[in-house]
């Protein structure tokens, strides 16, 4: 807070110390906090692993539910947490507990076997899903519909 003094004036009726706020410093970290949160948003919107979808027609709604992912190296993943194939159905389990829809999203690589995909899939409705969704990327651009 900065003050200054006014010197008498003798037609002025406010003599003295005037205070005033200085915005600055207010300003300076204001804008900290915003190049903060721009960086720390970015880096969680890519905290996921870059998994290579297929692609394919793509409805307009996106299920919520328990994700599991399987990138190229064969490293399985419930909600984010590397999991291995033992504890897949346990964490499995615990996860469609904690979720209104039973849904289980298969998120996997194309490099992904399929029988690897099946496994996965018969876990979740062994540990209690009751839908199943597989995870895709929209086609390119110009490419119609495969026939």
């Amino acid at each position: 807070m900065a003050a200054s003094f006014r010197p008498s004036n003798e037609d002025s009726a406010e003599d003295g110390i005037v205070a005033e706020i200085n915005i600055t410093p207010l300003t300076d970290v204001f804008l900290v906090l915003l190049v903060i949160f721009m960086v720390t948003s970015s880096v969680v919107a890519n905290q996921s692993k870059n998994i290579d979808l297929p692609g394919a027609e793509v409805s307009d709604v996106t299920p919520e539910g328990v994700t599991v992912t399987v990138d190229d190296a064969g490293l399985i993943y419930v909600n984010d947490d590397v999991v291995s194939e033992a504890e897949l159905f346990p964490k499995l389990e615990a996860a469609l507990e904690n979720t209104r829809d039973k849904l289980v999203i298969l998120r996997g690589d194309k490099q992904v076997l399929l029988g690897q995909a099946v496994n996965i899939l018969d876990l979740a409705q062994q540990a209690g899903a009751t839908g199943i969704a597989l995870a895709t990327k929209p086609p390119a651009k110009g490419a119609g519909p495969a026939s």
